[in-house]
């Protein structure tokens, strides 16, 4: 897959192509629907398909500080888009100059001038331009003025919940990461380096790797999960294989702590962490955040967390 950071990388003498846009936040059971529309009708067609996402996220700029949280890295996006057989992964700068865009200067300079598309694949509540002014009405008027086809899909959803990245970060919020990776068809994953902490997990004899995430990460609510912890720094040697993790994020209350963190104990697992790329994905939450009367009884309920993270991983690789 080709991944391109603007339309300045753009090969000279590009064709035609299939066209899907929008910013793919977690790339879920929705966004696959519509990107597998875009890549099996370029095969039909013959020409490429396009995937255009935006860095940095539209409502940052029309709204500076309202950032959505995250849920997925734009790398984590083209290694998933990737995976569903999109050959081309455009990131557009998200400017107030493109922001300023008419529909039908978006629709003329960008999709028509530059990509030369033969049919553009988006979501029934898309919109574009200036003041988000474009519907897929709108797109459907300029593509046979411009002459492209406009495939306008109904997002997947099941039990009356259309899947959103809006739905999504609303069940993390809530510490229901199954229901979280149903809709996106996997488990959640959260990114970081590892960082020294306070060290108090090795003290208690369940040692963890400190996680800073992210910047804008969606972090599921304050509780104990059973998850997957897995290096995936480029060509370190512990890279690719992931282990069972049991991972508390929260404040550290037993301890009057402040900063919430992310710290997964990984089992079965001695490793210097530090400095390393990892990825944790969530699975099943096994309780929430409390505040212990003592040490005692902390380490006792960490105990029973491994055990319980244990027994979901198993069940869900049915071993």
């Amino acid at each position: 897959m080709q991944r391109w950071r603007s339309l300045e990388e753009m090969p000279a003498d590009w064709g035609r192509c299939v066209l899907t846009i929008g910013v793919f936040d977690g790339v879920h059971r929705g966004h696959a629907q519509l990107i597998s529309r875009a890549v099996k009708s370029a095969a039909v067609r013959g020409v490429p398909s396009v995937l255009m996402t935006f860095d940095p996220h539209p409502l940052d700029v029309v709204r500076p500080g309202s950032h959505p949280s995250q849920l997925s890295t734009l790398h984590r996006r083209a290694e998933l888009v990737e995976e569903l057989g999109i050959d081309v992964f455009v990131v557009m700068p998200f400017t107030r100059e493109f922001m300023k865009l008419t529909p039908e200067e978006y629709v003329q300079e960008l999709l028509v001038d530059r990509l030369h598309v033969a049919e553009v694949v988006v979501g029934d509540n898309f919109t574009f331009g200036q003041k988000a002014a474009g519907t897929v009405d709108t797109m459907r008027e300029l593509g046979r003025e411009y002459g492209f086809d406009v495939d306008g899909v109904q997002l997947l959803g099941e039990h009356a919940v259309t899947f959103s990245s809006t739905y999504i970060r609303g069940c993390l919020g809530e510490g229901d990461v199954a229901a979280a990776a149903e809709a996106l068809g996997r488990p959640h994953r959260v990114e970081g380096v590892v960082v020294h902490g306070d060290g108090r997990g090795k003290g208690l004899g369940f040692p963890t790797a400190n996680v800073a995430p992210t910047m804008h990460a969606a972090i599921p609510a304050d509780g104990v999960y059973a998850g997957w912890f897995t290096v995936i720094e480029p060509g370190d040697p512990l890279a690719g294989t992931r282990h069972m993790a049991a991972i508390s994020v929260g404040t550290n209350p037993t301890f009057d702590g402040r900063n919430r963190t992310v710290e997964p104990h990984i089992l079965d697992f001695d490793a210097d962490l530090y400095g390393r790329h990892v990825a944790v994905d969530f699975v099943e939450q096994l309780r929430g955040m409390r505040k212990f009367e003592s040490i005692d009884e902390l380490v006792e309920a960490i105990g029973k967390d491994v055990d319980q993270a244990r027994k979901v991983l198993d069940e869900q690789t049915g071993e």
